[in-house]
This record gives structure tokens, sequence and C-alpha cells, in this order.
């Protein structure tokens, strides 16, 4: 072979990898965007859930919550490097509430065996919707390993889970990890303003007016089952 035909084989070659990264990098962007879940709070103070972002002209308030793979905890950087891999080729997201026997086994079970995850908590009705979009249910403990949805706490099948993954049996956990703190699954976002009279807006309450009731404490508002 020339080396005229050798030096144009290898551009080609350079040329079809660069492309085929391109597209790959494409395509994990968009299935990325497609998993975002946006917790959206319109002018009336009405909250919705949508994996699409509101349009500009609506003046909503959007934040981010979590995606419906979960996210890899902020400190990987920490982790060994085929640890570090695996986590962020199947990050773990664990889903658990308050008062929850199996959320807790779950949880013990993840750190005892060194998988670095991120915890979101599902404790009020805003958590509970944001969990039943993204499982289809609203019964705790949930989690996610890549796309993998894992729902009610069984050792045997989360290991399982987990070994295939490639996460390791032990943990390799560097001595000065940290596990990233747990944050609610729906952050949440102030309502816009109402408007005010002269009287509201200076802080008083207008003459001959009662003092509002206390809210009602009410148990477990996001109706999660455990």
């Amino acid at each position: 072979m020339t080396s005229t035909a050798k030096k144009f084989l290898s551009a080609s070659t350079a040329r079809a990898a660069s492309a085929g990264l391109l597209a790959l990098c494409s395509l994990l962007s968009t299935a990325a965007q497609a998993q975002q879940l946006y917790r959206i709070v319109g002018a009336d103070g009405k909250i919705t859930f949508s994996d699409q972002p509101p349009a500009p002209s609506s003046n909503a308030k959007v934040s981010a919550g979590s995606s419906a793979t979960g996210g890899v905890v902020s400190n990987t950087a920490a982790l060994p490097f085929e640890l570090r891999q695996v986590a962020s080729k199947y990050p773990v997201t664990l889903y658990t509430g308050d008062n929850c026997a199996p959320c807790a086994s779950a949880r013990s079970m993840l750190l005892s065996r060194g998988i670095p995850f991120s915890e979101k908590t599902v404790n009020t009705n805003d958590d509970g919707q944001a969990l039943q979009r993204l499982s289809g249910d609203n019964s705790l403990p949930f989690a996610t390993i890549g796309g993998q949805q894992l729902k009610g706490y069984a050792d045997v099948e989360w290991t399982q889970y987990l070994t295939a993954a490639g996460y390791p049996t032990a943990s390799v956990l560097p001595a000065n990890y940290r596990q990233s703190p747990a944050a609610p699954l729906a952050p949440s976002v102030a309502a816009p303003a109402a408007n005010s009279s002269p009287n509201t807006a200076a802080g008083k309450a207008p003459a001959g007016a009662a003092p509002a009731a206390p809210a009602p404490v009410v148990s477990n508002p996001a109706g999660i089952k455990f």
C-alpha cells in the first residue's frame, strides 16, 4: 500500500471516529435532558412537575429536581479511578422518607458496601408528586442504578444489581471520603408574592382582622407507603 493510501485511510478513520464520538455525545445530552425533572411554580402559585422547562414568556419560577436516573454525588473526584468510572456510568440515587425502617436498611447497606450515592428525601406533598412522576408509585424506599429502578428494599436484589453494574463488593472508598448530605426531592420555591394593600405592604394587619388560625398538623403529608 502506498504512503498516500495509508494517509488517506488514517484520515478517514480519524474522521469516522470523531463523527461517532460527536453522535454519542449528542445522544447522551439528549437523554440527559429528557430525564430532567422540573418543579414549576406558576404566576398563580400553582406547582406542577414536568420533564420540559416552561416557556420564557410564562414568567414561572422553576427549579431542577432529580433526574430519572439520579445523579452522581458531588465529590466523585475523590473516588478511586475504577469506582469513579462505575459511579459516572451507573450513578446511584436513593429516595427515602422519615420514620422509614426499610429506607434506613437500604442506606446502611449502601454505606457499608462503600457505594457513593445521592440521597433524596420525600417528606412533602411536592416530594410525593415528584416521586410519583419518577417511579409511577409512592412507595419507599426507591432507588435508581443508572436507568434501573428498584422499588422496595430487598438486600439480595439490590446487591445483585450493584454487582452487575460493576460496583466493588467491599468498600474501596478513601478514608477522607464524606457522603453528600440528603436533600429534598422537590426543593421548595417561594410562590410569587400577591398584590398587597398599603397596610399589608407595611407589615400591618388590617383593622379588625382576626388572627390567622394555626395550620393543622398533617401526618405523612406526602402519602408515602413504606
